[in-house]
């Protein structure tokens, strides 16, 4: 359970890429704490500084600023490295109807460009970023591998041509990759600010603040919201995962399902707030309903979730208590 007894060859080293983003800053800090050595990349336009910066003086540490758009970059990132985690990207569904183009760049042309790297340099795992948007507007629940139906966002598009990538990868070219389906992840360190903030760090703030959070739609719509800790254990068991269950994608989550007007209820009455929301018009591109069989993850990586939403909510909201600049 977990991944704190996961064991890696003595001297293993890892590649983070996005590493002073959310999820990248939490890998790094984990994979330090077991005692391996970690390379970070990050070129600093969706990362924030203060997610490394208190990683520097850990002699297992190692950063790179460069772009993933950059061969070399990538290169230079992949040499002496036994696993990458592939979490640089562009986010947001929203943010990405608006600028196609560049999701197409950074997010197809990156990942393919790390990849090669991995390739050329004998990389053993390759672990990459995928997302519960490639299902985009098929009905059913569970959200299950091979049932996929369009997808509604040039971001879920660049998710779905990268499963597609990381499949050819492994079947042409022997280099084990490993897509892991994200459903909504929360957690330390996540940006609660700006017009594509994630739902949760931005209405906790929000109500730290006094102020009223606008809900997009009625609030009925549902999601599978997965805790960091989750992530974490998933991207390091497909690391060691067998090389059978290469090229193929997963759902990483809990398994739950949660409404989003009854999260919201949820986290005023933890923060002892009773501030009635705004409600907007429905987001172009969502997904109404997300909710994950993690059946073939559990299977394949031995993927076995500990932190229920529950859990995961208490820790993030103590979390942003102590570390946001109110």
């Amino acid at each position: 359970m977990g991944y704190e007894d996961i064991i890696f060859p003595k001297g293993s080293k890892f590649l983070v890429t996005g590493s002073a983003g959310f999820i990248g800053s939490n890998l790094v800090e984990a994979i330090l704490n077991l005692g391996y050595e970690v390379r970070g990349l990050d070129d600093f336009s969706n990362g924030k500084k203060e997610n490394v910066d208190e990683f520097k003086d850990n002699p297992n540490y190692e950063f790179i600023e460069g772009t993933i758009l950059d061969p070399d970059t990538c290169d230079a990132a992949c040499k002496d490295i036994d696993f990458i985690l592939h979490q640089a990207a562009w986010g947001s569904v929203p943010r990405s109807i608006e600028m196609p183009l560049i999701y197409e760049e950074i997010n197809i042309k990156g990942t393919l460009n790390m990849m090669e790297s991995a390739r050329k340099n004998g990389v053993k795992k390759f672990v990459y970023a995928s997302s519960s948007s490639v299902y985009g507007d098929e009905p059913n629940l569970p959200k299950k591998e091979g049932i996929e139906g369009n997808v509604l966002s040039p971001y879920a598009l660049t998710k779905k041509v990268n499963e597609e990538y990381g499949r050819l990868y492994s079947k042409l070219y022997g280099l084990d990759t490993y897509g892991l389906r994200y459903f909504n992840v929360f957690g330390r360190r996540q940006n609660p600010d700006g017009a594509y903030a994630a739902v949760i760090p931005k209405f906790i703030k929000l109500l730290l603040n006094d102020e009223k959070p606008t809900i997009n739609g009625d609030g009925r719509q549902s999601r599978d919201f997965t805790y960091i800790e989750n992530v974490i254990e998933a991207n390091l068991k497909a690391c060691n995962a067998s090389s059978e269950a290469a090229g193929q994608a997963y759902n990483i989550a809990f398994g739950g399902r949660e409404f989003l007007i009854d999260i919201y209820e949820e986290l005023g009455k933890a923060l002892g707030t009773d501030i009635e929301p705004n409600f907007g018009p429905e987001r172009k591109g969502d997904i109404k309903h997300s909710n994950a069989d993690i059946s073939k993850a559990k299977e394949m990586l031995g993927y076995e979730p500990e932190w229920s939403f529950e859990l995961g909510i208490k820790e993030a909201i103590d979390w942003y208590k102590e570390n946001l600049k109110i």
